[in-house]
C-alpha cells in the first residue's frame, strides 16, 4: 500500500492531477484489483475491433468505479489501416516483425478481408476502427497512432463523424 499513499499525498498536494494504469493486451482484468483500491482515474488498455477482451470485465468495473478508460491500439498494430498486406514484411528491428509473423498474418489478414466488405460506402476500414471504438460509451478516448499530418486529420473528421448504425456495431 505504500505506493498508494504516495499517490494520494502528491494527489493532495497538488503535485498530480490523476493516477492512470496501463493494463497489458491479453489479460486487461488484471487491472481490476488495481482500479478497486479508489486511487485510480484512467485505465490504458489496448482496445479495437479485433481485441474487444476489455469489453467484457475491464469496462464494467471501470464504469463501476468512474474510472475513465484511454482506448490505445486502435488500428490493431496497422492491420486496421487497410494498408498491409498478406506480403507485408517488416524489418527486424521493428516490433512489427514479430506481431505480424508468419503465425499471425495471415489470420490477421482472413479477419481484414471478413471486415473489408462491411464498410460504408465512402468510408474507409480505418475509420470504421475508429467509429467502433467512439461507439463504445466506456471509451474516454482513444490514442491513435498518427505519422503524417494526413492520419491527423482524419482522425479528426472521424470522431466528428456520424455514429456507426447499430447494425454495423453488431
Amino acid at each position: 500500500d505504500r505506493w498508494q499513499r504516495v499517490m494520494e499525498d502528491l494527489k493532495r498536494e497538488g503535485m498530480i492531477g490523476g493516477i492512470g494504469i496501463s493494463v497489458n493486451r491479453w489479460e486487461p482484468e488484471n487491472g481490476v484489483e488495481t482500479l478497486r483500491t479508489g486511487i485510480v482515474d484512467a485505465v490504458q488498455v489496448i482496445y479495437n475491433i479485433f481485441d474487444q477482451a476489455p469489453e467484457d470485465e475491464l469496462f464494467p468495473v471501470c464504469r463501476e468505479l468512474d474510472v475513465a478508460v484511454i482506448a490505445r491500439v486502435p488500428f490493431d498494430e496497422g492491420s486496421l489501416t487497410g494498408t498491409l498486406t498478406r506480403d507485408t514484411r517488416f524489418p527486424r528491428n521493428d516490433f512489427r516483425h514479430l506481431y505480424f509473423g508468419a503465425e499471425n498474418l495471415g489470420p490477421t489478414m482472413d479477419r481484414v478481408d471478413a471486415l473489408t466488405p462491411l464498410v460504408p460506402e465512402g468510408s474507409s476500414l480505418p475509420d470504421v476502427a475508429m467509429r467502433f471504438i467512439l461507439a463504445n460509451r466506456d471509451v474516454a478516448t482513444v490514442i491513435p497512432g498518427m505519422r503524417r499530418p494526413k492520419h491527423v486529420r482524419a482522425n479528426i473528421a472521424t470522431s466528428d463523424a456520424t455514429p456507426l448504425d447499430s447494425e454495423l456495431l453488431s
